[in-house]
């Protein structure tokens, strides 16, 4: 059966969208191809529930507004529902050395630039004040959340202008984040993960228990999930220099295993913390992280 390269979902491939001159064009493409998609899902539903109007501004669906509203007082308003309330979102960007890997056309780094401008450009659409914050072994970026004409310019230049750096300390920048987030809101953690669970522990914990809802998104390179060389291979870690030769059957067996055994990990860490955690191939279309964000987002 052949893919149909009409489908919304088929335009949210990471290598189409690397074909876009800008991060703008990315996530415009990316969200609008997504909520196209699951519109046209009977499996997918949204709340129709009814929560309160607000004043209709550029960019709203002009979908919801209330004509009725209009005709009897000349304003326009468009209704919004539940779940749609306002919330702030920082979004935390690991930068570092490991996120420059690829073994295609998008590295890791590129495709959490995806991930990351698509949903800023979805929050802010919905009025969200959005900040961001990028880090390796310390701060290399941050934003304040902000909901301001402007703010998703800010954010996508921000990102643009990313490059992957050197080692990754999850502890030591998620707790300068929090200097930053007083108020409780929704904290997206973007990263490879190449750490020790113990470090997501202390990275997320005191997060959680400020009140804030949190996401995971580990992003991982299609080679490192299924490796299929047929050779030893010669392993550098970007991060320390160090080296390791590998073989085959090691590869074929007991790398994935452990590679497993670690995402397994993650993901028990991160359901004790309250956390959601989504693993995501560079390779995969966004509309798996468009729509694990859509469904955090409405339980939170």
């Amino acid at each position: 059966m052949q893919t149909r390269t009409n489908s919304p979902f088929a335009l949210l491939r990471p290598e189409v969208l690397a074909g876009l001159s800008t991060l703008e064009l990315v996530a415009r493409q990316a969200v609008e191809g997504f909520f196209q998609g699951m519109h046209k899902s009977p499996r997918f539903g949204f709340s129709q529930e009814f929560a309160e109007y607000k004043a209709y501004s550029e960019g709203d669906d002009p979908r919801f507004v209330d004509w009725n509203v209009f005709a009897r007082t000349d304003r326009t308003y468009i209704r919004r529902y539940l779940g749609e309330t306002n919330t702030r979102l920082m979004i935390a960007l690991d930068v570092s050395a490991s996120m420059g890997y690829s073994s295609g056309k998008v590295s890791k780094l590129q495709y959490a630039k995806y991930v990351a401008a698509s949903l800023a450009y979805m929050a802010l659409h919905q009025h969200d004040p959005v900040g961001l914050i990028a880090f390796d072994s310390k701060v290399r970026s941050y934003r304040p959340p902000s909901s301001r004409t402007g703010s998703l310019g800010a954010i996508l230049h921000s990102l643009d202008g990313l490059t992957a750096g050197s080692r990754t300390d999850l502890t030591e920048s998620l707790r300068q984040l929090r200097e930053h987030c007083q108020r409780r809101g929704l904290v997206v953690v973007i990263s490879d993960l190449y750490c020790e669970p113990e470090a997501i522990t202390r990275a997320v914990q005191p997060l959680a228990w400020r009140g804030h809802d949190i996401m995971i998104f580990q992003i991982m390179d299609r080679a490192e999930l299924d490796p299929s060389w047929d050779e030893s291979v010669l392993f550098e870690d970007v991060e320390s220099g160090q080296t390791l030769e590998v073989s085959p059957d090691y590869l074929r067996t007991t790398y994935k295993e452990r590679l497993q055994a670690h995402i397994e990990h993650m993901n028990k860490v991160a359901g004790r913390l309250g956390a959601d955690h989504l693993l995501l191939a560079s390779d995969e279309p966004l509309d798996r992280a468009l729509r694990g964000y859509f469904m955090f987002r409405k339980r939170a």
